[in-house]
């Protein structure tokens, strides 16, 4: 189910940065039964942003389970930590292009 409002990692990450990214990214995109964070259908990307619920047993036996049926689909699944958005912003973006080059380029 689509939420109302974005985390603050997730508003950080549209609105500083993938917003206005040269390869057009959607948030909050219906993909089977997944909304995923963000998704670029050019580079066949997809972007989620982990807390700390991701990192309970329950969590990451779920998120194994979304990330498999997803890359079914021939899609790439990046999960970034909450934390790392914090930390690190600008490897965060960096990270993100890199892979964006990467997949563009295949």
């Amino acid at each position: 189910m689509l939420r109302k409002n974005m985390t603050k990692e997730e508003k950080h990450l549209w609105y500083d940065y993938l917003r206005s990214y040269p390869v057009r990214f959607l948030k909050q995109k219906v993909i089977d039964d997944y909304v995923v964070d963000f998704y670029c259908s050019k580079a066949r990307l997809i972007i989620e942003l982990d807390g700390s619920q991701h990192y309970t047993e329950k969590g990451v036996n779920k998120d194994t389970v979304r990330t498999r049926r997803l890359e079914e689909r021939d899609l790439t699944v990046l999960r970034i930590p909450n934390k790392l958005i914090h930390e690190n912003f600008e490897g965060v973006c960096k990270y993100i292009d890199r892979v964006v080059v990467e997949m563009l380029d295949k």
